[in-house]
């Protein structure tokens, strides 16, 4: 395929539809003279297009000598979003290090060897460990290639130079003074034994840090956490790498299939997810490698995808998984910035199309332990809901796609600075009145989630776009005929920061329409199977980076929400 033949060159097309002809987004020019290539599909391209040698990349087979011009792409701009934070982890119980914790740092001061005492220098770290209350832990081999070195204080030469005996035992750390950096258990050996994860030298118990990862469809978020005081110290997000080849799940699975793909679309989060720890640590003075532990949240192919696990089986009847609960793995496994005998822990799915991410939600509302009725909803690319209270939970999923998290739309980003995340429109003059991420003098890039829903709620209520969503061409001047059809001005060029119009077409309508109606499809055939009336809910929580922001009032005008009655006293 050309999409190969492009990379091979050095030239990275996105693929935001997983390879499958269906969005167009990586068409280019052919020299038909020139070129020996064949076109399998033209479904996206008009006549005109092929006429004038546009072809699909994914779609067009190379057989010989190709002049191919790629036009520009929609860049898929990263939108690192970095925020320092000093706020109690919340956990739906009293956070106690020394019961909840299973890392610990143990600072050691380790008899030195002698002609008297020959014991070598593993049984001495144990003798060490056992005083500490750690008995019989066992090590990797790379823990065990370390101790020479780091026990006898020549950390840092990792055998890269020759270094004399002044400097060996003058410089640098005490030599036999350690901290010993343990793995009490892990969930699928709550009994142990502890694991000996690393030795470092000198006294590094002042800091013992993990990260928490949420992986999402659309974008990846990493909490650092001091696992001592169950403080968050930073916070960081950014788009999943994996959108360039494809922005739903499905698609990313009919991607991955291919060969050679598993291995790349894994390498894609991978590299979103070091490059967020790396900033992250950066606001701390501290490196990846001080990283002792990984929790990881996400839907199952996310899961997948991540491990490298062929995530085919979701999308086939019976849509079973390969794995729901993934056995503890180290960062060094799956190539991630922390240290390499770091523990991962994947936190568990429930089936196909409901992970981890809801179940971490389920958990921290303590919606298992309510006795009311409670509709929780998580709005995301893969929207999870579940229903129930103490008693049972039943749960479901719909594919909302990347619409509300600001992918897939004309002028569509991340909520970060420049983003419009709210809109007021006039209903006299259908002028917009919007309020801009960031400083007061903030000029807009685009529009984030919570600022579409305003929109497409202000557009509807105003009389700008009617049930169907269409917009009422020449109602206004800001209604008008555009490329891709009718679309509505939000900000003319001269406001914005890259002085161009920032609209929302009815491509954008769609899309947002389509998002908002699976998830309320969702919910209430989920509702309607188990014989429950949705004004039988008592509360509604809703989850995901898209649902702290969302305008209730204005998800319920557009049907993206129940209308629920209020709580007394709101």
């Amino acid at each position: 395929m050309l999409t190969e033949a492009a990379r091979l060159a050095g030239f990275d097309l996105n693929q935001p539809c997983g390879g499958q002809g269906r969005c167009g987004r990586c068409a280019v020019i052919v020299d038909e003279a020139r070129s020996a290539v064949r076109r399998r599909s033209t479904i996206r391209l008009d006549p005109a297009d092929v006429a004038a040698g546009y072809a699909l990349a994914c779609q067009t087979v190379v057989e010989g000598d190709a002049w191919v011009t790629i036009p520009p792409q929609q860049a898929i701009e990263r939108k690192l979003v970095t925020q320092k934070a000093a706020a109690r982890v919340e956990v739906p119980f009293v956070y106690d290090p020394e019961q909840h914790q299973g890392i610990r740092r143990y600072f050691l001061r380790l008899d030195s060897p002698d002609l008297s005492d020959q014991t070598d220098d593993w049984a001495r770290v144990l003798r060490g460990l056992a005083t500490a209350g750690v008995v019989r832990p066992q090590a990797s081999l790379q823990v065990l290639r370390s101790l020479p070195g780091i026990l006898r204080g020549e950390d840092g030469r990792n055998g890269q130079e020759e270094a004399s005996p002044a400097d060996i035992w003058h410089e640098g750390p005490t030599p036999w003074e350690v901290t010993a950096v343990v793995a009490l258990d892990s969930w699928d050996r709550p009994d142990g034994p502890p694991q000996l994860l690393a030795i470092l030298p000198g006294d590094r118990t002042d800091r013992n840090l993990g990260a928490a990862i949420d992986i999402g469809t659309t974008t990846v978020s990493v909490w650092l956490v001091d696992l001592e005081s169950g403080e968050v110290v930073s916070q960081v997000a950014d788009y999943n790498g994996q959108i360039a080849r494809g922005e739903d799940v499905i698609s990313r699975i009919i991607y991955a299939k291919k060969e050679g793909r598993l291995e790349e679309i894994q390498r894609l989060v991978t590299g979103t997810i070091n490059r967020l720890l790396e900033a992250a640590c950066k606001q701390v003075n501290a490196t990846p490698d001080e990283i002792f532990k990984l929790t990881i949240a996400g839907n199952p192919t996310m899961m997948h995808l991540l491990l490298a696990i062929p995530p085919e089986s979701i999308r086939l009847a019976p849509y079973v998984p390969v794995v729901n609960h993934v056995p503890t793995l180290t960062a060094g496994e799956l190539g991630l910035a922390a240290h390499p005998q770091a523990v991962v822990d994947c936190l568990p799915g429930i089936a196909s199309y409901v992970g981890a991410d809801i179940s971490a939600g389920v958990l921290s509302t303590k919606m298992d332990e309510a006795d009311e009725l409670t509709l929780f909803i998580d709005v995301g690319t893969n929207g999870e809901t579940v229903l129930g209270n103490a008693d049972w939970l039943v749960t479901c999923a719909c594919s909302a796609g990347p619409a509300f998290e600001g992918a897939g739309v004309e002028h569509g980003m991340r909520a970060t600075t420049g983003a419009i995340e709210e809109v007021w429109i006039s209903s006299d003059t259908l002028e917009p009145t919007y309020r801009v991420i960031g400083r007061g003098e903030e000029k807009p890039k685009g529009i984030c989630g919570s600022g579409l829903l305003s929109l497409l709620a202000e557009m509807f209520v105003t009389g700008v776009i009617d049930k169907a969503g269409n917009p009422q061409v020449g109602a206004s001047p800001r209604i008008r005929e555009g490329e891709h059809g009718p679309e509505y001005v939000v900000a003319w060029g001269s406001e914005t920061a890259h002085g161009r119009d920032i609209v929302i077409t009815k491509v954008d309508i769609d899309n947002l329409m389509r998002a908002k109606a699976a998830i309320y499809a969702g919910f209430n055939v989920m509702a309607q199977s188990v014989g429950v009336d949705l004004a039988d809910v008592s509360q509604m929580l809703i989850g995901g980076s898209f649902g702290q922001y969302i305008n209730v009032e204005k998800a319920v005008q557009i049907g993206l929400l129940p209308d629920l009655p209020a709580p007394p006293g709101s």
